[in-house]
């Protein structure tokens, strides 16, 4: 969950990663790792469950993109003269500013005019969002309760400076991981499934950081296998989606080569690489494997949502002269500029391609006040405000902020 969308909320956090970083280096991780060898050129997978997950730099044609093509020849698609039009949502992560994309979908629902997603894909605590957004409407309340009802101390637990200093992370995650478990059971992996046989595809990120590689999971293809397994792998990747680095400590793996050497991978917060992501890199050279199975890419049409949890609008702040407020500031900065670049690169792409762009986020106008990391009372005044912005008809943007039209008209849908 970034550290940036909830910084405003306490310098503490800060004051002890400054000091344990003067102890931490050259001591060496409490925990044994069988870390996957640097000169290794195979591949590694889930034991028992190779088709969940690819780079999405280097799409698996066999794992992602059969996915895709499946879901494509799945019916439920709008024909538009000759075109099957398809809303794809991009959820971006937010930490507790997710209230407000929170709000925003459920108002869009009450609204009535809320698509039903052919693909939703989330990082961090967006990650979670898009899990209740996939499941439909009837999991708004569910949505709600999340993002609403949440205090610091049920996501997370301050650990002992020992912990500290031998240890991978300065908060515990085993707040949220509990809580991620009240969700993730097996009816609601039976309901993903559900949905992911009629054609639709929830994906989540995570980063490989051995790999420095960005990893789009298949859950609703985990959710079809069903067991006991695939709950406890579900509830694993959320909790890696949300594990912002040192923050959170990483969450491993266990992966098989193909010759059945075992290794761990290390894993931490999608957001780390990708503060929202699209399935453009995964359809990466997928034209002629789509034309096999009697699928022209020309005639599907995404229609793009891209739901930021984050500020995409300088937030003018007088900043004290000390080394913990320039430093949360800085770190402001510099994740919400990486966050922009990310929307920017995705409106390039759907510009280039001729797509529908469409996005959301947190309005300039809304001066947050929080008294502590996740403020409950902050947060449920956030979604008030995104659910009634979409009650009242939401004029999404077709372009990022900044960026002024060709023909000059609004950046807004009229």
């Amino acid at each position: 969950m970034k550290a940036i969308e909830v910084k405003r909320m306490s310098g503490f956090p800060v004051i002890i990663l400054l000091v344990s970083m003067l102890f931490i280096q050259g001591c060496a991780t409490m925990r044994p790792r069988n870390a996957v060898p640097l000169d290794f050129s195979g591949k590694v997978t889930i034991d028992g469950m190779p088709d969940i997950r690819t780079d999405i730099n280097d799409p698996d044609p066999v794992v992602m993109q059969k996915s895709l093509i499946d879901s494509f020849k799945e019916e439920g698609l709008v024909n538009l003269f000759g075109t099957k039009i398809y809303p794809v949502l991009a959820i971006s992560g937010g930490g507790a500013n997710g209230a407000y994309g929170a709000g925003l979908l459920k108002g869009w629902s009450k609204e009535g005019s809320r698509p039903l997603f052919k693909i939703i894909t989330g990082v961090s605590s967006g990650s979670i969002m898009a899990l209740y957004t996939f499941l439909g409407k009837d999991y708004d309340d569910q949505l709600e309760d999340f993002f609403t009802k949440m205090s610091t101390k049920d996501v997370m637990r301050q650990r002992n400076l020992f912990s500290i200093i031998f240890g991978d992370s300065l908060f515990s995650s085993a707040p949220l991981a509990k809580k991620i478990s009240t969700i993730v059971d097996g009816k609601l992996l039976a309901k993903v499934a559900e949905e992911h046989k009629r054609g639709r595809r929830l994906f989540v990120g995570t980063v490989n950081l051995d790999a420095q590689e960005f990893v789009v999971w298949d859950m609703g293809m985990l959710a079809c296998k069903g067991g006991s397994d695939s709950v406890k792998m579900f509830r694993k990747i959320l909790l890696a989606s949300c594990s912002l680095p040192m923050t959170f400590p990483p969450v491993h793996f266990k992966v098989i080569s193909a010759t059945g050497e075992i290794y761990d991978e290390m894993h931490v917060d999608g957001g780390t690489v990708r503060g929202v992501f699209y399935i453009d890199r995964l359809t990466k050279n997928m034209e002629g494997a789509a034309k096999i199975f009697g699928i022209d890419p020309s005639k599907y049409r995404p229609q793009i949502y891209i739901l930021s949890n984050a500020y995409m609008s300088p937030i003018r702040q007088q900043v004290k002269d000390s080394l913990v407020d320039i430093s949360v500031r800085s770190l402001d900065t510099v994740v919400g500029a990486a966050n922009n670049g990310d929307v920017y690169r995705l409106y390039a792409d759907a510009k280039r391609r001729g797509l529908d762009f469409n996005l959301a986020y947190i309005p300039s106008d809304f001066k947050p006040n929080p008294k502590e990391l996740f403020d409950p009372k902050e947060m449920q005044r956030l979604f008030k405000r995104g659910y009634n912005d979409a009650i009242n008809g939401y004029k999404w943007y077709k372009t990022p902020p900044g960026y002024a039209a060709e023909d000059g008209t609004s950046e807004k849908t009229e």
